[in-house]
């Protein structure tokens, strides 16, 4: 055990007046906080004129296969994010081999690089001390439906639901946080309100939370998700929260004051980017093609029958999008193919990639989809990309918490994966003052342990597990850009997980503190 002793900073934690405070680390723990003598200190860390604060939360996170790689994470560590909760959308590896999310997900969560076992527990056990940050995991439940029906369409049956809600309580027991849904993609979409009800039952009972990716596709359509939460509620009586709440201020917060009103202690998590980031076939294929899985899918594009219909019947929609428009070939950008050959195309919209090869942009992007088994993802522009000043009203709704909604797979990534939470601080806190520093603990540190119940962390208070940051406050912003997003952050460059050093002048420490947070941490 080593005490660090962080000296001569400023103390920004929820709840605590900012004054310039020593800090002491002991083991894994804060054990004093004051003037404290530099001989109780094996180690001193210079933090004068920086600020200390409680490590950030990142509440919806697919990073469940990139984390174990180094560069992914020293780019959340950059941002001051010590915590990633994970099995997000309803989609990842447990319960189960594994094989449906890697194949489903592989542009956007991956393949794990070795997990090899059935249930949460397992999975589980593969982050323990092999990383550096410190993960929660969300039992997803299109991943169950998966496990127990494959990707049929058909109402579950009551012992289908018996089935599933056995995983959950399973998933539960093994510690993970509550369950999510992902419920515009297959098989979630196909999941009805009372199976969720029912499902949800199981999560209320451990105290766990339900997180939903609604369907509807959010924006002005909010309301039909939102109405089916409060539905799901009053079924099971879980905790609530939506992930990546993305649609005007003034609806958002209608809409948690709806739920609020209807007696749920409703959150949000949203990122500061308008843009968004998904599957390029969740756009350009209907969801029916995705029941057939991933390489079938594939192959039927090779049929003249399947492109012609495609081109005739679901391309017209891609140009009706409310988001996206007739202009659709500009506004989206590939960030991931699998295929080798075509690694040039990422970072094109779609409509380069179909001057490059003598196209037009449905049958580009019908061609990437073809020859990598579907695994292609993009970053989507928007018709209407809202300012700083909007996205400040939204981020001041009660509720909100930070969440990235990081995807780190491919080569030209949404900049929300490297600069979601230094974006907060540089822009929302430093140059808008929309938040001062203790509200942003609030919304990116506190409110999330509360939230999620995830121990004794979330504060610069003594007895708190020691994940803390250091912030020089003048200098820390997101260096990535839509044109170049995979540019680490500045202005954090000493982070503590447990009380361990991993992250000292921006560099990597090779120490690997992190663990998973098990439901009912202390």
């Amino acid at each position: 055990m080593k005490n660090i002793l962080l000296q001569g900073g400023t103390v920004i934690s929820h709840g605590f007046s900012e004054r310039r405070q020593d800090v002491l680390i002991s083991g894994s723990a804060i054990t004093e906080i004051g003037s404290i003598e530099s001989d109780k200190a094996d180690c001193i860390v210079d933090c004068s004129g920086k600020l200390i604060m409680p490590g950030f939360v990142d509440m919806h996170s697919h990073a469940d296969g990139a984390i174990f790689n180094p560069r992914i994470q020293k780019a959340l560590l950059r941002q001051g994010v010590t915590t990633i909760i994970l099995g997000q959308d309803g989609v990842s590896y447990a319960p189960g081999d594994g094989r449906y999310a890697s194949h489903y997900f592989a542009a956007l969560d991956g393949p794990h690089p070795n997990y090899q076992g059935f249930s949460v527990a397992d999975l589980l056990k593969t982050y323990k001390h092999s990383i550096p940050l410190n993960i929660g995991y969300m039992i997803p439940a299109g991943t169950v439906r998966n496990e127990v029906m494959g990707s049929s369409h058909e109402k579950a049956s009551e012992d289908e639901l018996g089935q599933m809600t056995r995983l959950i309580c399973q998933g539960m027991d093994d510690g993970a946080l509550g369950m999510s849904s992902g419920l515009d993609y297959v098989p979630g979409r196909f999941s009805d309100t009372d199976e969720l009800g029912i499902l949800c039952r199981a999560v209320a009972g451990s105290d766990g939370v339900y997180m939903s990716h609604m369907r509807g596709n959010y924006e002005e359509n909010s309301q039909l998700g939102i109405d089916e939460i409060i539905k799901i509620f009053d079924i099971s009586g879980a905790r609530m929260h939506v992930s990546h709440f993305h649609a005007r201020a003034a609806l958002v917060e209608q809409l948690i004051g709806k739920m609020r009103g209807h007696g749920i202690d409703a959150t949000f998590d949203m990122y500061p980017y308008t843009r968004g980031c998904t599957l390029l076939g969740m756009v350009m294929l209907p969801p029916e093609m995705y029941e057939m899985g991933a390489e079938a899918a594939a192959q039927a594009l090779n049929d003249d029958q399947v492109l012609t219909n495609l081109l005739e019947n679901w391309v017209p929609n891609v140009s009706k999008n409310a988001s996206l428009g007739p202009d659709w070939p500009n506004m989206i950008t590939v960030s991931h193919v699998a295929n080798e050959g075509l690694s040039w195309a990422q970072g094109k919209t779609l409509a380069e990639i179909a001057d490059n090869l003598d196209t037009d942009a449905a049958r580009a992007a019908y061609d990437l989809l073809k020859v990598s088994n579907l695994e292609v993802s993009a970053v989507m522009a928007v018709k209407n990309e809202r300012s700083v000043s909007d996205l400040s009203q939204l981020f001041n709704v009660d509720g909100h918490m930070g969440g990235s909604d990081g995807i780190y797979i491919g080569d030209h990534l949404h900049p929300r994966a490297y600069g979601c939470f230094a974006e907060y601080l540089g822009t929302y806190v430093r140059k808008q003052q929309s938040w001062d520093w203790s509200t942003a603990s609030k919304h990116l540190s506190y409110d999330p342990v509360q939230k999620l119940h995830l121990g004794k962390r979330g504060s610069i208070s003594v007895g708190s597990m020691a994940d803390v940051i250091v912030v020089d406050p003048k200098h820390v912003q997101a260096k990535a850009t839509y044109e170049n997003p995979m540019q680490f952050a500045e202005g954090i460059e000493d982070v503590f997980v447990s009380g361990v050093p991993v992250l000292e002048h921006g560099d990597l420490t090779g120490k690997n503190p992190g663990a998973p947070i098990y439901r009912g941490a202390a």
